[in-house]
């Protein structure tokens, strides 16, 4: 993923081409007196950012990637796995 970065101003003029860059998958920052004030990202990108964060905010979740990265949980293929009506 690629970042660049843009004046306000300079945003405003071309916004229809961000938003596609953007979409793209390219993380736009936004600037005013050399400072990053905003950032343009896909809606793919933000919701990811926040599917993230709701499962670093599961502590379950959390202890389970402690757990794998621990070397302590172990994964099996779906197909492993019997249904209760068979």
């Amino acid at each position: 993923m690629s970042r660049a970065t843009y004046s306000v101003s300079s945003a405003q003029s071309q916004l229809p081409r961000l938003i596609k860059e953007a979409e793209a998958g390219d993380a736009i920052a936004i600037s005013r007196c050399d400072v990053t004030v905003a950032y343009l990202l896909s809606r793919d990108h933000l919701e990811a950012i926040v599917e993230t964060m709701e499962i670093l905010a599961n502590p379950a979740a959390r202890k389970a990637i402690e757990d794998h990265r621990a070397g302590r949980l172990r994964f099996v293929p779906l197909r492993a796995l019997k249904r209760a009506d068979e």
